[in-house]
């Protein structure tokens, strides 16, 4: 589809990490840019597989790629990601329940606040982990959901007690190269974190 293919291409307007298995994913940075992607998937026409964590607070969560060509790495680090970038980490939570649905189950009327949308029929839930890790793709570091797949030593960003200013300085130790101040802090979420190694 033409419309996805452009949403993949314009995936740096929004929260985005590549999946293990190269899958894109994208999600609304705010209310207004949840319902901006969230109209242009309703739009397409095309059933993709929405996230949003079961509380408030959370992108909505896209995956680019159709529904039947998914393996179950791509839905749980989906999951993880909507539920690392939401208020979960705020609140310092070790784990979160995330709602997993079809874009052609959205709806939206006039009267919802601006980033609600409801959702027709069943929902999955998936509980995960908040767990991140930096790596590099398309160019860009990105905090990404972490998996227990790599072999070589990882370090883990999860909740914590440290602010996120402060977590260049640390993370300069652990980076393989080196990196902005503004890259490190455009990668990772809000909220205050500790650092883990596998």
């Amino acid at each position: 589809m033409v419309a996805i293919t452009e949403l993949s291409k314009n995936h740096s307007r929004y929260k985005w990490f590549v999946t293990s298995s190269g899958k894109m994913v994208i999600g609304g940075k705010s209310a207004g840019q949840n319902d901006e992607l969230l109209k242009i998937v309703a739009s397409i026409g095309a059933e993709l597989v929405v996230m949003h964590t079961a509380d408030p607070g959370s992108p909505f969560s896209v995956i680019l790629a159709s529904p039947n060509k998914l393996k179950e790495s791509d839905l749980e680090e989906c999951a993880t990601f909507t539920a690392c970038f939401s208020q979960a980490w705020k609140r310092n939570k070790k784990q979160t329940a995330v709602h997993i649905f079809n874009s052609t189950q959205l709806y939206k009327t006039s009267s919802m606040a601006q980033g609600t949308w409801a959702v027709r029929g069943s929902v999955k839930k998936k509980i995960v982990q908040l767990a991140l890790t930096l790596k590099v793709q398309k160019g860009v570091l990105r905090a990404v959901p972490f998996t227990n797949k790599s072999s070589k030593k990882v370090t883990i960003i999860v909740p914590g007690t440290i602010p996120k200013e402060d977590m260049p300085a640390k993370l300069s130790l652990e980076l393989s190269e080196p990196f902005s101040t503004e890259e490190v802090l455009a990668a990772l979420p809000a909220g205050k974190m500790r650092l883990m190694s596998q």
